[in-house]
């Protein structure tokens, strides 16, 4: 589904802070993985979530994506395949437009937009039934601004809205990040049912090591670019708080923390 082939990425190229942050770094992800991707900061988690969107371009390496290699296609034309998240709950839908207005928008991401009326009208009930698996009564505030909502709110509905169009991929860089502990936990009851449900691939960045071990199939540790844990299935199922922390503070411990 996803294969990183040797990928390598370098910083500040030709100055004396010049870094390499992956060097042949390889990565997979099976068609309907639910990945956690924990590490320290400067691990790399972001950088290769960016890699991917193709924010960032490699300097060495291939990205393949369902059989297609897109290392060189642009950010905006993998947008048409990959759904993301960001930490910052203002980023993934647009505060001058009502609820109603950012979903048409989504809903319309692969089409053509021409003179014809924004919002398709028929579309609006199917909105409604999207908004109330959130459970947080947005369905019932269709017209209303989005940069008045708060942020486990919004971050709610640039999750749906990630997910409205047949994405392949949904990258969640740190999405609950910025959120209260109420919220951080609805969002993520709303992310494991979206992903269940749709059984889409998803690569999670987080902080929050209870999400890593909770949420997912799948979890991977990075280190300075490499990875120093990868656990899988019943394997995951088994690990525990204290052997994830253990290898952490090492990893702290090592960088100076």
């Amino acid at each position: 589904m996803l294969r990183c082939e040797q990928l390598t990425k370098r910083f500040n190229v030709g100055t004396p802070d010049e870094t390499t942050l992956f060097d042949g770094f390889s990565f997979t992800a099976e068609q309907g993985d639910f990945v956690s991707i924990i590490g320290s900061n400067g691990s790399g988690k972001t950088t290769l979530l960016n890699l991917i969107c193709g924010t960032t371009a490699p300097d060495g390496g291939k990205i393949l994506f369902g059989g297609r290699d897109i290392t060189r296609l642009s950010e905006h034309k993998r947008a048409a395949r990959i759904g993301r998240v960001f930490q910052d709950p203002q980023k993934g839908t647009c505060s001058t437009l009502t609820i109603l207005e950012n979903m048409a928008l989504a809903d319309n991401k692969q089409g053509v937009y021409g003179l014809t009326g924004a919002v398709n009208k028929k579309r609006v009930d199917l909105y409604r039934t999207l908004l109330e698996e959130c459970g947080m009564g947005l369905e019932n505030r269709m017209n209303t601004l989005a940069g008045s909502l708060s942020g486990g709110q919004r971050q709610a509905l640039a999750l749906v809205i990630a997910n409205m169009t047949d994405v392949e991929l949904l990258i969640l860089d740190e999405h609950t990040a910025a959120l209260d502990p109420k919220s951080s936990e609805t969002v993520m009851r709303l992310t494991d049912k979206l992903v269940g449900e749709k059984r889409i691939t998803t690569l999670m960045v987080t902080h929050n090591l209870r999400f890593a071990l909770e949420y997912g199939n799948r979890l991977l540790m990075l280190h300075m670019g490499r990875s120093v844990m990868d656990l899988r299935g019943e394997e995951k199922g088994k690990a525990r708080m204290e052997d994830i922390l253990r290898t952490f503070n090492e990893i702290s411990i090592e960088c100076g923390n």
